[in-house]
């Protein structure tokens, strides 16, 4: 499963405010679409055929139905916080959904899949721009040698890569500066970075000032740091998901969900550049 760890390299997050794809013509009614990985994937896998699913126990045990929903962790992921946020009622729904139709439609919807660009039943490329968003948020990679997959399989004292942090250290400052150089050719902020590698490294390296007791083992998992294989109803579960950084031996536990969505709503320069999300629904507002 280290594809996961690969393609989180390539994760990107996209919030999409539409005016024109779907003729929507009120700030209030904005439409959220997500492009991206198993980080933020809410259950299209679930309709494919791949072993990358989050479809069986003890996954979903926070989410507030108690069971397994198709998302990578123990409750909400990031979609669905920012979809609260944005004062949506309900996170959009994954396009493979039967339930995806009619109304539901102008919610927008969730086209994120685990292995995406790794796994040849995930891969598809969006233009979005063109196809209408004029609110883009990409996410860069976080600290891809720190989770506990990558420990486990090449730490001797709990220390992260030091290959995989140099390949998220090239490439989140190229993605910055290609966003920045992309408003410029459209003349608009239409595209903002989120810093995610920061937003993670916070928690990482100091996980007591978030209130986890561990930003190295997952709270499911077997192995060293719990970081090999799958979470199953068989791994190692911790009784309380609140103190752990991370869910699974890859992805983040709900509450570092909302570490990271505290940023992209509130976070500085460094964080979120041009701007964060706050000063985005506050400048739609008034337009």
């Amino acid at each position: 499963m280290a594809t996961f760890s690969i393609a989180t390299l390539f994760s990107i997050l996209l919030t999409l405010f539409l005016a024109t794809l779907l003729g929507v013509t009120k700030v209030e009614a904005r439409s959220f679409f997500v492009f991206g990985d198993s980080l933020v994937d809410s259950g299209n896998n679930n309709y494919l055929a791949t072993t990358a699913r989050a479809d069986s126990p003890p996954y979903g045990i926070d989410y507030p139905t108690r069971r397994p929903t198709g998302r990578f962790s123990n409750g909400f992921n990031i979609p669905d916080l920012i979809s609260q946020h944005i004062g949506q009622t309900e996170s959009p729904l994954p396009y493979l959904s039967p339930q995806l139709n009619g109304q539901r439609l102008l919610v927008g919807a969730n086209f994120a899949s685990a292995g995406v660009g790794i796994l040849n039943d995930t891969g598809v490329q969006f233009r979005v721009y063109e196809s209408g968003a004029r609110r883009v948020l990409v996410t860069g990679t976080g600290p891809l040698g720190c989770v506990p997959a990558e420990l486990a399989m090449r730490s001797r004292n709990g220390e992260c890569s030091a290959e995989l942090q140099r390949a998220a250290a090239l490439f989140n400052p190229q993605l910055t500066q290609m966003i920045l150089r992309l408003n410029s050719q459209v003349g608009s902020n239409v595209f903002i970075a989120a810093n995610t590698e920061l937003m993670n490294t916070d928690f990482i390296t100091n996980p007591q000032a978030f209130g986890f007791v561990t930003s190295k083992v997952a709270c499911c998992g077997q192995g060293p740091y719990n970081g090999l294989g799958l979470c199953t109803r068989l791994s190692n579960l911790c009784p309380n998901r609140d103190l752990y950084a991370f869910w699974d031996p890859f992805h983040p536990s709900e509450k570092a969900n909302r570490v990271i969505v505290s940023q992209i709503n509130t976070g500085s320069i460094e964080y979120m550049n041009p701007m964060n999300l706050s000063t985005i629904l506050t400048l739609d507002s008034q337009t």
